[in-house]
């Protein structure tokens, strides 16, 4: 068979052996068939929430084993095709089967990105916060240009998004903004952005056209299930209450409706001000605040990611995660994988998946070579 041919197989077939091993293969085949029976126990739907998340993890799990055996049998269709072409000598099917290859390749290495997302909390939706920084209208409009961004990408993806908090900027952009982002891994994919964004342009709102550098931070945490214990003491946490700003027709602005919450203990503050009654954001509100500090003690087990952690616990801006140049040349550098491109454009759209998928990689890379 030709060399590229071979190459390709290689390839893949160390793909599929590393899904394999991170799938633990022998004992996902067991689980899956355990849940499978479960959920054709009708005694399970006696409990909605628990058959949910029972439903929830069969359908991740079947996913994954099915992508794998995809894979496999594709694979061996493919270089069988390829086979025949060559003993035939039929040049023009050879290629055709050399293009299924790069399509299965590039599928394998989906796959192995999205086998990373196998953390306690990476399937969950995600609360993502966007914050301007010092630079007024400069960085409120810069922080509205991310939310944009972000909303686009989970557009993109088949997600929701849902406005929890939102503080405008004086005259443009926001000052903050509270998300919940609703998909299959959402908070798997959406982790990678956590950091300080930079921002060099050409102000549009400077008379004199100078360039102007912003930034924003972001952060992204996941929203818990209700099967998560995570013990609060309500004598730890303030509640403030105040009135909601924003659209919401003559409710707003006329009652304290919106919560603000702070855990005393670690000086996490979350608020909520997108529901018409002060119960109903208190309640969503506690929900973020678990969320938060479920996601804590996740950073407490995941010493060994500590340069994430000292990205999201120091919020000095010259820990900036990414760079978007606008001027004097179109650029967008994550500076964490040196991934670039000069289509700003695009990922202002929303076009991330290069520099999530690059962050991911760098876990892909770490355990091939933690396994030669």
């Amino acid at each position: 068979m030709r060399l590229d041919v071979e190459a390709a197989k290689a390839d893949i077939e160390q793909s599929i052996e590393l899904l394999r091993r991170r799938l633990d293969w022998e004992p996902a085949l067991r689980k899956l068939d355990e849940l499978n029976a479960r959920v054709e126990d009708p005694t399970l739907w006696n409990n909605p929430d628990e058959a949910q998340a029972v439903s929830r993890e069969r359908s991740r799990l079947s996913a994954q084993v099915e992508a794998v055996q995809a894979l496999e049998r594709d694979l061996a269709d493919a270089l069988g095709y390829a086979e025949m072409a060559d003993e035939e000598g039929d040049e023009a099917s050879l290629e055709e089967a050399r293009a299924q290859l790069r399509e299965i390749k590039e599928r394998a290495s989906r796959a192995e990105l999205e086998a990373l997302l196998s953390g306690e909390a990476d399937g969950n939706d995600a609360f993502v916060e966007i914050n301007s920084g010092a630079g007024g209208t400069e960085s409120n409009d810069w922080a509205g240009m991310l939310l944009r961004m972000y909303t686009r990408w989970a557009n993109a993806h088949g997600m929701t998004v849902d406005f929890l908090e939102e503080t405008p900027g004086e005259q443009a952009g926001i000052k903050s903004v509270t998300l919940q982002v609703k998909g299959t891994n959402a908070y798997g994919w959406l982790k990678t952005e956590a950091g300080v964004h930079r921002l060099v342009r050409i102000s549009p709102f400077d008379s004199a056209a100078k360039r102007h550098t912003s930034f924003a931070s972001v952060w992204v945490y996941p929203v818990v299930d209700d099967t998560i214990e995570i013990e609060i003491n309500p004598a730890d946490v303030r509640t403030d209450t105040y009135r909601a700003s924003g659209a919401g027709g003559q409710h707003v602005n006329k009652t304290d409706s919106a919560v603000r919450l702070t855990h005393i203990p670690t000086g996490i503050v979350v608020a909520c001000q997108n529901q018409r009654s002060q119960h109903q954001n208190r309640d969503q509100a506690w929900k973020m605040l678990k969320a938060r500090l479920y996601e804590a003690e996740l950073e407490k087990r995941e010493a060994a990611q500590q340069a994430l952690e000292d990205q999201k616990t120091d919020i000095g801006w010259g820990h900036q995660i990414r760079s978007y140049v606008l001027q004097p040349y179109q650029m967008v550098k994550d500076l964490r994988t040196e991934v670039e491109t000069s289509d700003t454009g695009g990922v202002l759209d929303g076009d991330l998946d290069q520099f999530m998928g690059a962050a991911l990689a760098q876990r892909v890379g770490a355990t091939r070579d933690a396994a030669a």
